[in-house]
């Protein structure tokens, strides 16, 4: 995807406007706005593996001007990412309107080669400082709190992405179902894209077999119940900004389904974030306490961190080998507390010098 559609900036195209700025702008995004609506500007903005995106300066009808960010994708994969990325970032929108800039639209090009989609949305002059906790948190956690599936269930309407990979979040009435299938879904990933490695994907069976509905399904059972909560679901610092003019927070690129609100910081567990600082966990424990029963928080943080670092590994081939080592070592520590194979059955552990080589890069990466 990633290499098709950073070619459309290197050839011309009769089907293509060419604004000041060098980016060029295919009819169909133009037809997104009001009729009269002038394309001033399009510049390139920012960096990403798997899209290119630009600043657009648009004048409406009356005279008005307004500044857009637009994202381009090709391919099965890029349409799904850029249709996932508007359904999400719209119900974002729709519960935290302060959290987000707001979606525009969606649609493809009229160029066909390669087919390409794209997503647009307001443009907000951000740094892209590291978050300060407590603002992030505390917005977050409201998110969390008043959003409102649709359906009442777990899941999305339509399966968002993560990278380049699609996630697996058709709608579930209980979580422990949505989420066992989001996992053996990005293992299956994981197999394709890495390489099959028998002894992580044993562990990966134990894990959704016997560990998950021992661990996540104590959030459902003995009279307990929790709530399905829009999460961003990809929430690291280089998916947030802070604007120049207000000082306030957002998040973008989302891959947002309605889930546990535990699994949205799973991700800040990992060491490749920034936000793996514990001040942000920390702080948003404050703002939203732990589910019951809250002496399982810690293990069911490691299982979703489990879950980012597998999707990780898809989307990161060249870090995939670390990655899944780290994966493989949070699985073995929760089958030995909660479904611990019997004498001999289990396959090996790391040796002595993997943990030492994974350490290393843990401590490298999160540098």
């Amino acid at each position: 995807m990633s290499v098709a559609v950073h070619e459309l900036l290197n050839r011309d195209s009769l089907d293509t406007c060419s604004p000041p700025g060098g980016f060029p702008v295919d009819p169909e995004v133009l037809s997104k706005f009001p009729a009269g609506t002038k394309i001033l500007s399009a510049v390139p903005f920012g960096t990403s593996a798997w899209t290119i995106t630009a600043l657009l300066e648009v004048e409406l009808p009356g005279g008005f001007t307004e500044r857009y960010f637009l994202k381009c994708a090709s391919e099965d994969s890029g349409r799904a990412l850029m249709e996932g990325e508007f359904h999400a970032m719209s119900a974002l929108y729709m519960a935290a309107p302060d959290f987000v800039p707001k979606p525009h639209s969606w649609g493809e090009f009229r160029t066909k080669k390669p087919r390409t989609y794209f997503f647009l949305s307001q443009f907000i002059e951000m740094s892209d400082r590291v978050p300060e906790p407590n603002q992030l948190c505390k917005k977050l956690a409201r998110l969390h709190r008043e959003s409102v599936s649709p359906t009442g269930m777990f899941g999305f309407h339509i399966n968002t992405c993560q990278g380049r990979s699609s996630q697996e979040v058709g709608w579930e009435t209980s979580w422990t179902l949505c989420f066992t299938k989001m996992l053996n879904h990005v293992i299956q990933l994981d197999t394709e894209t890495n390489g099959y490695w028998g002894e992580f994907n044993q562990l990966g069976r134990r894990i959704t077999s016997l560990v998950i509905p021992r661990l996540i399904g104590a959030l459902e059972t003995d009279g307990r119940k929790i709530k399905p909560c829009l999460i961003h679901a990809d929430l690291w610092e280089g998916n947030t900004g802070t604007s120049y003019e207000t000082g306030n927070i957002y998040i973008f690129d989302a891959a947002s389904l309605y889930a546990h609100n535990e699994m949205e910081i799973g991700d800040w567990r990992c060491p490749y974030n920034k936000i793996h600082n514990k001040i942000y966990t920390k702080t948003y424990l404050r703002h939203f306490g732990p589910s019951e029963p809250k002496e399982e928080w810690d293990d069911r943080n490691r299982m979703y961190c489990i879950y980012y670092n597998v999707i990780y590994s898809v989307n990161h081939m060249n870090q995939g080998k670390a990655v899944r080592q780290s994966a493989y070592e949070d699985m073995y520590n929760l089958i030995d507390k909660y479904a611990p194979f019997a004498d001999r059955e289990g396959p090996p552990r790391l040796s002595t010098d993997e943990k030492v080589s994974l350490s290393a890069e843990r401590d490298h990466t999160a540098a």
